[in-house]
């Protein structure tokens, strides 16, 4: 099956991120609004298309170029999985001229992908840091 790499997403291709964002624990219940914000406001996207522009694979990055970078959303849609495209695409990011000099990448995952990212030299975090997360509150939301 072979697919294009793609550093932007067309309407068609948003929408269907929109879909492939549903389909995941992680990201499931985002609106069409915050996918296009999303879009819109990170610093480098990555995503594999089929030859008809079907999206099957999407990343994203948010950095400052310099000291450090977070990768977002690796998702490869469920019927392309385990054909080496997830590969593919941490290959493309990893890689991306823009990232080479970056002093640290940083990923989240579940403990079972921990040997997938192993690959790209990832490495579970330092004890002494620790991913920390403030949800949006109620208040928050009634502010905007």
């Amino acid at each position: 099956m072979p697919v294009q790499q793609i550093a932007s997403l067309d309407e068609a291709a948003v929408l269907q991120l929109h879909q492939l964002y549903q389909r995941e624990w992680w990201s499931q219940g985002r609106s069409l609004d915050e996918t296009r914000s999303i879009l819109q406001n990170s610093s480098l996207v990555f995503g594999f298309v089929e030859e008809d522009g079907t999206l099957v694979a999407f990343a994203r990055v948010l950095t400052d170029f310099t000291a450090h970078a977070v990768i977002y959303d690796v998702i490869v849609a469920e019927s392309h999985r385990r054909h080496g495209l997830g590969r593919q695409l941490m290959d493309a990011i990893v890689s991306h001229p823009r990232l080479t000099d970056v002093r640290a990448v940083w990923l989240c995952c579940l403990g079972d992908m921990v040997p997938f990212y192993r690959k790209w030299d990832f490495e579970p975090g330092d004890e002494k840091l620790q991913w920390m997360i403030r949800p949006r509150q109620t208040s928050d939301m009634e502010s905007t």
